[in-house]
């Protein structure tokens, strides 16, 4: 019950340390789309879901929220919320931003019903400041190195109809977990 607490705490803490960037979607697009690889995906995607803060943090069980808006031809077409919890040996606490890309319109469509989720086997590719890699339990891997932000290289492509990045925000956390996400959209 202490660690639930302390859970609760954490991601409180870093939902509100970084609320006043939760709704700053054009700077994280465009971050995105100077990283690499995943700019690229702006380009041949049918839609795409952004959600500029993700806080996460854990002590052997662990959480992440977030919010995000949805699009479709470089226009909101509805908000959606991340949730995520994860098991296993992790400490400590992460913000990061994440941009989903839907391959197709029934991906696009299955995700804006609201019952989408990523299980174990999902994969997001993380472009720091050093490196890149996603790694999946179902055997997909992608990776690369990047000097900067800017000029992130990734390999890669869809797995199941949808492309996820992810670039680390602040924070410092070891994981090695079990996780999924889970997704609530609001049109």
């Amino acid at each position: 019950m202490r660690h639930l607490r302390f859970l609760a705490l954490l991601l409180a803490g870093l939902a509100f340390g970084t609320a006043a960037l939760a709704d700053d979607y054009s700077d994280t697009t465009a971050l995105f789309r100077k990283s690499g690889e995943a700019g690229r995906y702006f380009n041949s995607s049918y839609g795409y879901a952004v959600f500029p803060t993700v806080g996460k943090g854990g002590i052997g069980i662990g959480g992440a929220f977030g919010r995000g808006k949805v699009f479709r031809g470089g226009k909101a077409v509805a908000d959606v919320s991340l949730t995520q919890v994860s098991v296993g040996f992790q400490l400590g606490g992460q913000a990061y931003s994440e941009i989903i890309f839907f391959e197709n319109k029934t991906t696009f469509d299955d995700f804006l019903s609201g019952n989408f989720e990523f299980g174990a086997d999902a994969s997001a590719v993380a472009i720091t400041a050093s490196a890149s890699a996603g790694v999946s339990s179902a055997g997909g891997a992608s990776a690369g190195a990047a000097a900067t932000k800017d000029n992130a290289a990734t390999a890669g492509g869809y797995h199941h109809g949808v492309a996820v990045f992810t670039i680390a925000k602040g924070g410092l956390m070891y994981q090695a977990a079990i996780s999924g996400q889970k997704f609530n959209v609001s049109k």
